[in-house]
Protein backbone atom coordinates (compact mmCIF):
# COMPACT_ATOMS: atom_id res chain seq x y z
CA UNK A 1 0.00 0.00 0.00
CA UNK A 2 1.19 3.15 -0.91
CA UNK A 3 1.80 5.57 1.70
CA UNK A 4 0.69 9.60 1.45
CA UNK A 5 1.86 12.10 3.68
CA UNK A 6 0.09 14.63 4.67
CA UNK A 7 2.67 15.66 7.64
CA UNK A 8 4.96 17.39 6.54
CA UNK A 9 4.93 19.80 9.17
CA UNK A 10 6.37 16.74 11.29
CA UNK A 11 9.20 16.30 8.69
CA UNK A 12 10.23 16.66 4.90
CA UNK A 13 11.88 14.52 2.96
CA UNK A 14 15.02 15.68 1.45
CA UNK A 15 15.52 16.67 -1.98
CA UNK A 16 17.56 14.38 -4.03
CA UNK A 17 20.37 17.43 -4.33
CA UNK A 18 20.49 17.58 -0.99
CA UNK A 19 20.99 14.37 -0.45
CA UNK A 20 23.95 14.47 -3.07
CA UNK A 21 25.47 17.10 -1.48
CA UNK A 22 25.36 15.85 2.05
CA UNK A 23 26.81 12.44 0.58
CA UNK A 24 29.42 14.04 -1.01
CA UNK A 25 30.38 16.19 1.79
CA UNK A 26 30.86 12.67 3.63
CA UNK A 27 32.59 11.19 0.97
CA UNK A 28 35.34 14.06 1.08
CA UNK A 29 36.03 13.29 4.70
CA UNK A 30 35.72 17.63 5.99
CA UNK A 31 37.91 18.46 8.56
CA UNK A 32 37.04 20.65 11.65
CA UNK A 33 36.09 24.01 10.28
CA UNK A 34 38.31 25.64 13.20
CA UNK A 35 41.79 24.09 12.51
CA UNK A 36 44.71 26.04 11.04
CA UNK A 37 45.61 23.94 8.44
CA UNK A 38 44.25 22.98 4.84
CA UNK A 39 41.81 20.65 5.90
CA UNK A 40 40.53 22.98 8.12
CA UNK A 41 40.57 26.07 5.63
CA UNK A 42 38.70 23.83 3.13
CA UNK A 43 36.36 22.63 5.43
CA UNK A 44 35.78 26.26 6.67
CA UNK A 45 35.27 27.37 2.48
CA UNK A 46 32.15 25.00 2.82
CA UNK A 47 30.70 26.16 6.10
CA UNK A 48 31.40 29.97 4.42
CA UNK A 49 29.32 29.04 1.24
CA UNK A 50 26.55 27.62 3.09
CA UNK A 51 25.93 30.17 5.19
CA UNK A 52 26.07 32.58 2.22
CA UNK A 53 23.42 30.31 0.52
CA UNK A 54 21.31 30.64 3.79
CA UNK A 55 21.52 34.53 3.99
CA UNK A 56 20.53 34.66 0.45
CA UNK A 57 17.13 32.59 1.10
CA UNK A 58 16.15 35.37 3.76
CA UNK A 59 17.77 38.15 2.11
CA UNK A 60 19.78 39.16 5.12
CA UNK A 61 22.78 42.37 4.56
CA UNK A 62 25.34 39.89 5.37
CA UNK A 63 26.66 36.46 5.58
CA UNK A 64 27.78 36.88 8.95
CA UNK A 65 24.28 38.08 10.56
CA UNK A 66 23.29 34.22 9.99
CA UNK A 67 24.52 31.76 12.65
CA UNK A 68 24.21 28.12 12.61
CA UNK A 69 22.56 26.25 15.49
CA UNK A 70 21.04 22.48 16.27
CA UNK A 71 17.39 23.57 14.70
CA UNK A 72 14.48 25.65 15.56
CA UNK A 73 14.32 25.37 19.26
CA UNK A 74 17.89 26.17 19.79
CA UNK A 75 17.57 29.15 17.61
CA UNK A 76 14.71 30.16 19.40
CA UNK A 77 15.69 29.60 22.81
CA UNK A 78 19.08 31.47 21.74
CA UNK A 79 17.21 34.51 20.66
CA UNK A 80 15.00 35.01 23.37
CA UNK A 81 17.37 33.71 26.63
CA UNK A 82 20.29 35.34 24.60
CA UNK A 83 18.25 38.83 24.35
CA UNK A 84 16.89 38.69 27.36
CA UNK A 85 20.01 38.43 29.11
CA UNK A 86 22.49 40.80 27.36
CA UNK A 87 19.53 43.65 27.64
CA UNK A 88 18.58 43.22 31.48
CA UNK A 89 20.08 46.07 32.80
CA UNK A 90 17.48 48.04 30.96
CA UNK A 91 14.94 46.26 32.04
CA UNK A 92 13.48 42.84 32.30
CA UNK A 93 9.92 42.98 30.66
CA UNK A 94 8.55 40.60 27.93
CA UNK A 95 5.85 41.06 25.60
CA UNK A 96 4.47 37.72 23.28
CA UNK A 97 1.85 35.84 22.91
CA UNK A 98 -0.93 33.49 24.03
CA UNK A 99 -0.15 31.52 20.66
CA UNK A 100 3.79 30.80 20.69
CA UNK A 101 5.74 27.31 19.95
CA UNK A 102 6.31 25.88 23.50
CA UNK A 103 10.03 26.45 22.47
CA UNK A 104 9.12 30.48 22.92
CA UNK A 105 6.49 29.62 26.17
CA UNK A 106 9.00 27.90 27.87
CA UNK A 107 12.36 29.77 27.12
CA UNK A 108 10.18 32.64 29.07
CA UNK A 109 8.83 30.34 31.33
CA UNK A 110 12.79 29.78 32.32
CA UNK A 111 13.28 33.56 32.11
CA UNK A 112 10.18 34.43 34.86
CA UNK A 113 11.97 32.22 37.11
CA UNK A 114 14.98 34.37 36.61
CA UNK A 115 12.97 37.87 37.34
CA UNK A 116 11.89 38.71 34.17
CA UNK A 117 8.25 39.65 33.65
CA UNK A 118 6.10 39.05 30.94
CA UNK A 119 2.53 39.95 29.45
CA UNK A 120 1.38 37.66 27.13
CA UNK A 121 -1.18 38.87 24.29
CA UNK A 122 -4.85 37.26 23.12
CA UNK A 123 -5.42 36.49 19.77
CA UNK A 124 -8.69 37.43 17.76
CA UNK A 125 -10.75 34.55 16.33
CA UNK A 126 -8.83 34.52 13.51
CA UNK A 127 -5.64 33.79 15.19
CA UNK A 128 -3.83 36.93 14.16
CA UNK A 129 -2.57 39.54 17.38
CA UNK A 130 -3.63 43.01 17.02
CA UNK A 131 -0.38 44.93 16.35
CA UNK A 132 -2.05 48.19 18.64
CA UNK A 133 -2.28 45.73 21.52
CA UNK A 134 1.51 45.25 21.42
CA UNK A 135 2.25 48.93 21.15
CA UNK A 136 0.20 49.13 24.43
CA UNK A 137 1.96 46.39 26.16
CA UNK A 138 5.69 47.92 26.25
CA UNK A 139 6.35 49.81 28.58
CA UNK A 140 9.55 51.63 29.84
CA UNK A 141 10.92 48.04 31.21
CA UNK A 142 10.55 46.44 27.98
CA UNK A 143 13.56 44.80 26.82
CA UNK A 144 11.96 42.20 24.01
CA UNK A 145 8.96 41.66 21.91
CA UNK A 146 8.71 38.13 20.62
CA UNK A 147 5.99 37.01 18.13
CA UNK A 148 5.93 33.97 15.56
CA UNK A 149 5.67 35.03 12.38
CA UNK A 150 3.67 31.83 11.51
CA UNK A 151 1.63 29.38 13.56
CA UNK A 152 3.42 25.63 13.96
CA UNK A 153 -0.67 24.77 14.27
CA UNK A 154 -2.69 26.71 12.16
CA UNK A 155 -0.41 28.28 9.74
CA UNK A 156 -2.09 31.89 10.18
CA UNK A 157 0.49 34.42 10.12
CA UNK A 158 1.40 37.30 11.75
CA UNK A 159 1.07 40.89 11.10
CA UNK A 160 4.84 40.87 11.74
CA UNK A 161 6.27 44.03 9.67
CA UNK A 162 4.13 46.21 11.61
CA UNK A 163 5.33 44.59 14.90
CA UNK A 164 8.48 44.93 14.01
CA UNK A 165 7.46 49.00 13.12
CA UNK A 166 6.57 49.46 16.39
CA UNK A 167 9.11 47.85 18.41
CA UNK A 168 11.97 50.03 16.27
CA UNK A 169 10.02 53.19 17.15
CA UNK A 170 10.23 52.44 20.62
CA UNK A 171 13.62 51.16 20.79
CA UNK A 172 12.80 47.69 21.48
CA UNK A 173 14.28 44.31 20.71
CA UNK A 174 11.76 42.36 18.17
CA UNK A 175 12.34 38.53 17.55
CA UNK A 176 9.77 36.15 15.17
CA UNK A 177 9.87 32.79 14.89
CA UNK A 178 9.90 31.47 11.59
CA UNK A 179 10.64 28.33 11.53
CA UNK A 180 7.40 27.10 9.27
CA UNK A 181 7.84 29.99 7.04
CA UNK A 182 11.23 30.57 6.00
CA UNK A 183 11.86 28.63 2.73
CA UNK A 184 7.77 28.40 2.63
CA UNK A 185 7.23 31.44 1.87
CA UNK A 186 9.19 34.05 0.37
CA UNK A 187 10.99 35.69 3.65
CA UNK A 188 13.27 39.15 3.36
CA UNK A 189 14.73 40.09 7.06
CA UNK A 190 15.53 43.70 6.36
CA UNK A 191 11.88 44.13 4.59
CA UNK A 192 10.35 42.81 7.83
CA UNK A 193 13.09 45.09 9.46
CA UNK A 194 13.38 42.25 12.38
CA UNK A 195 16.35 42.19 15.25
CA UNK A 196 16.29 38.54 15.08
CA UNK A 197 14.66 35.70 13.68
CA UNK A 198 14.75 31.95 14.05
CA UNK A 199 14.07 29.06 11.39
CA UNK A 200 14.95 25.50 10.71
CA UNK A 201 16.37 23.37 7.72
CA UNK A 202 13.86 20.53 7.34
CA UNK A 203 10.50 23.22 6.49
CA UNK A 204 12.22 23.40 2.77
CA UNK A 205 13.47 20.19 2.80
CA UNK A 206 16.79 20.35 4.08
CA UNK A 207 18.20 17.53 7.03
CA UNK A 208 16.62 17.56 10.52
CA UNK A 209 18.68 18.96 13.50
CA UNK A 210 20.01 21.97 11.73
CA UNK A 211 18.79 25.47 11.77
CA UNK A 212 19.32 28.84 11.92
CA UNK A 213 19.14 32.39 13.82
CA UNK A 214 19.27 35.69 12.05
CA UNK A 215 21.05 38.53 13.91
CA UNK A 216 20.67 41.89 13.26
CA UNK A 217 24.32 43.73 12.87
CA UNK A 218 24.43 45.67 16.23
CA UNK A 219 22.18 43.32 18.15
CA UNK A 220 23.06 42.80 21.60
CA UNK A 221 22.50 39.24 22.10
CA UNK A 222 24.26 36.77 24.90
CA UNK A 223 25.55 33.00 23.95
CA UNK A 224 23.68 30.09 24.64
CA UNK A 225 26.15 27.51 24.78
CA UNK A 226 29.73 28.71 26.13
CA UNK A 227 33.10 27.10 24.98
CA UNK A 228 34.98 28.07 21.62
CA UNK A 229 34.76 31.31 19.58
CA UNK A 230 32.58 29.42 16.63
CA UNK A 231 29.70 31.09 14.45
CA UNK A 232 31.68 34.53 15.86
CA UNK A 233 31.57 33.82 18.82
CA UNK A 234 27.40 33.58 18.99
CA UNK A 235 27.58 30.13 19.08
CA UNK A 236 30.10 27.78 20.87
CA UNK A 237 30.89 23.97 19.82
CA UNK A 238 32.01 22.55 16.46
CA UNK A 239 29.66 22.94 13.73
CA UNK A 240 27.47 20.04 12.39
CA UNK A 241 29.33 20.64 8.71
CA UNK A 242 27.84 17.89 6.78
CA UNK A 243 23.72 18.84 7.95
CA UNK A 244 24.93 22.74 7.30
CA UNK A 245 26.23 21.62 4.01
CA UNK A 246 22.81 20.37 3.17
CA UNK A 247 20.68 23.07 4.49
CA UNK A 248 22.77 25.54 2.98
CA UNK A 249 22.07 23.39 -0.95
CA UNK A 250 18.04 22.86 0.49
CA UNK A 251 17.83 27.18 1.04
CA UNK A 252 19.54 27.40 -2.60
CA UNK A 253 17.32 25.29 -4.26
CA UNK A 254 14.35 26.92 -2.13
CA UNK A 255 15.25 30.42 -3.47
CA UNK A 256 15.85 29.71 -6.88
CA UNK A 257 12.43 27.59 -7.08
CA UNK A 258 10.50 29.61 -4.76
CA UNK A 259 7.95 30.45 -7.29
CA UNK A 260 6.73 27.38 -8.70
CA UNK A 261 6.67 26.05 -4.81
CA UNK A 262 4.57 28.21 -3.79
CA UNK A 263 2.32 27.52 -6.80
CA UNK A 264 1.95 24.39 -5.79
CA UNK A 265 1.35 24.28 -2.65
CA UNK A 266 -1.30 26.82 -3.30
CA UNK A 267 -2.77 24.72 -5.63
CA UNK A 268 -2.91 21.86 -3.24
CA UNK A 269 -4.52 24.27 -0.65
CA UNK A 270 -7.27 25.52 -2.99
CA UNK A 271 -8.22 21.38 -4.11
CA UNK A 272 -8.19 20.81 -0.70
CA UNK A 273 -10.53 24.01 0.58
CA UNK A 274 -13.39 23.43 -2.23
CA UNK A 275 -13.62 19.82 -2.15
CA UNK A 276 -13.88 19.42 1.49
CA UNK A 277 -17.72 20.20 1.78
CA UNK A 278 -18.26 17.24 -0.61
CA UNK A 279 -16.31 15.03 1.75
CA UNK A 280 -17.50 15.94 5.26
CA UNK A 281 -20.13 18.46 6.93
CA UNK A 282 -19.72 19.87 10.84
CA UNK A 283 -16.52 21.33 10.54
CA UNK A 284 -14.31 24.04 11.51
CA UNK A 285 -11.48 25.70 9.74
CA UNK A 286 -8.90 27.17 11.92
CA UNK A 287 -6.73 28.24 9.18
CA UNK A 288 -6.84 32.25 8.43
CA UNK A 289 -8.60 32.23 4.99
CA UNK A 290 -5.88 34.53 3.50
CA UNK A 291 -2.81 35.72 5.91
CA UNK A 292 -1.68 31.82 6.47
CA UNK A 293 0.73 29.51 4.75
CA UNK A 294 0.05 27.46 1.62
CA UNK A 295 1.10 24.60 2.52
CA UNK A 296 -1.32 23.46 6.14
CA UNK A 297 -4.74 23.73 6.80
CA UNK A 298 -6.65 23.45 10.58
CA UNK A 299 -9.60 21.76 10.60
CA UNK A 300 -11.78 20.98 13.46
CA UNK A 301 -14.02 17.94 12.69
CA UNK A 302 -16.97 17.93 15.76
CA UNK A 303 -18.39 15.39 17.82
CA UNK A 304 -15.19 12.87 16.92
CA UNK A 305 -12.02 12.92 18.64
CA UNK A 306 -8.77 13.82 16.48
CA UNK A 307 -6.54 11.47 17.31
CA UNK A 308 -9.18 8.40 16.28
CA UNK A 309 -9.23 9.50 13.04
CA UNK A 310 -5.61 10.15 13.00
CA UNK A 311 -5.08 6.57 14.13
CA UNK A 312 -7.70 5.28 11.72
CA UNK A 313 -6.45 7.51 8.17
CA UNK A 314 -3.01 5.85 9.51
CA UNK A 315 -4.97 2.56 8.81
CA UNK A 316 -5.32 3.71 5.55
CA UNK A 317 -1.83 4.61 4.72
CA UNK A 318 -2.09 8.48 5.30
CA UNK A 319 -0.53 10.33 7.79
CA UNK A 320 -2.32 13.20 9.02
CA UNK A 321 -1.05 14.86 12.58
CA UNK A 322 -3.30 16.42 15.42
CA UNK A 323 -0.96 19.31 16.21
CA UNK A 324 2.22 19.90 15.95
CA UNK A 325 4.94 17.48 16.88
CA UNK A 326 6.21 19.11 19.67
CA UNK A 327 3.44 19.14 21.69
CA UNK A 328 2.71 15.40 20.57
CA UNK A 329 1.87 13.42 23.76
CA UNK A 330 0.19 15.88 25.99
CA UNK A 331 -3.37 14.96 26.80
CA UNK A 332 -4.22 18.71 26.79
CA UNK A 333 -5.96 20.96 24.33
CA UNK A 334 -3.76 22.66 22.17
CA UNK A 335 -3.35 26.10 23.69
CA UNK A 336 -3.46 28.03 20.43
CA UNK A 337 -7.06 26.47 19.32
CA UNK A 338 -8.19 27.18 22.74
CA UNK A 339 -6.45 31.01 22.49
CA UNK A 340 -8.76 31.02 18.88
CA UNK A 341 -12.24 30.37 21.43
CA UNK A 342 -12.85 26.96 20.05
CA UNK A 343 -14.27 24.85 22.63
CA UNK A 344 -12.44 21.84 24.52
CA UNK A 345 -14.39 18.77 22.48
CA UNK A 346 -13.67 21.39 19.14
CA UNK A 347 -10.27 21.68 19.78
CA UNK A 348 -9.60 17.75 20.65
CA UNK A 349 -11.99 17.11 17.40
CA UNK A 350 -9.25 19.11 15.29
CA UNK A 351 -6.89 17.50 12.22
CA UNK A 352 -3.72 19.29 11.17
CA UNK A 353 -2.94 18.77 7.56
CA UNK A 354 0.43 19.41 5.48
CA UNK A 355 1.08 18.99 2.41
CA UNK A 356 4.93 19.54 0.43
CA UNK A 357 6.53 19.56 -3.37
CA UNK A 358 5.95 15.32 -3.22
CA UNK A 359 2.31 15.46 -2.73
CA UNK A 360 -0.41 15.62 -5.60
CA UNK A 361 -3.96 16.40 -5.91
CA UNK A 362 -4.77 12.81 -5.89
CA UNK A 363 -3.10 12.38 -2.57
CA UNK A 364 -5.74 15.28 -1.48
CA UNK A 365 -8.44 13.15 -3.01
CA UNK A 366 -7.38 9.90 -1.62
CA UNK A 367 -7.32 11.86 1.45
CA UNK A 368 -10.90 13.18 1.47
CA UNK A 369 -11.82 9.92 0.49
CA UNK A 370 -10.58 8.30 3.56
CA UNK A 371 -11.73 11.05 6.03
CA UNK A 372 -14.82 10.66 4.94
CA UNK A 373 -15.26 6.94 5.53
CA UNK A 374 -13.23 7.94 9.11
CA UNK A 375 -15.94 10.51 9.97
CA UNK A 376 -18.84 8.72 9.41
CA UNK A 377 -17.96 5.58 11.26
CA UNK A 378 -16.87 7.61 14.15
CA UNK A 379 -19.93 9.42 14.76
CA UNK A 380 -22.34 6.58 14.07
CA UNK A 381 -20.49 5.57 17.34
CA UNK A 382 -20.35 9.10 18.92
CA UNK A 383 -22.27 10.06 22.06
CA UNK A 384 -22.07 13.50 21.15
CA UNK A 385 -22.83 13.14 17.36
CA UNK A 386 -26.22 10.74 18.71
CA UNK A 387 -27.11 13.50 20.83
CA UNK A 388 -27.54 15.96 18.78
CA UNK A 389 -29.08 14.25 15.89
CA UNK A 390 -32.03 13.29 19.06
CA UNK A 391 -32.33 16.43 19.80
CA UNK A 392 -32.33 18.48 16.44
Amino acid sequence: MKRINLDHISAQPLLPEVKAAMIQAIEQDHHNPSSQHRDGEKAAEALETARKQVAGLIHAAAPREVIFTSGGTESVNHAVKGAAWANMERGKHIVTTNIEHNAVIRSIRRLKSQGFTVTSLSVDSTGRVNPRDVAEAITDETILVSVMHSNNETGTLQPVAEIAKIAREKKVLFHTDAVDSVGVIPIDVQELDVDLLSFASNPFNGPTGVGGLYIKRGTRIWPLLDGGVQEGNKRAGTENLIGIIGMGKAAELAAKDMDRRLGHLKKLKETMLNALPRYIDEYLINTHPEHSLPNMLSVSVKYIEGESVMLMLDDDGIAVSTRSACATGSLRASHVLMSLGLSHADAQGTLLVSWGLDNTEADITAFLASLQKTVKTLRDISPLYNKRQTTS
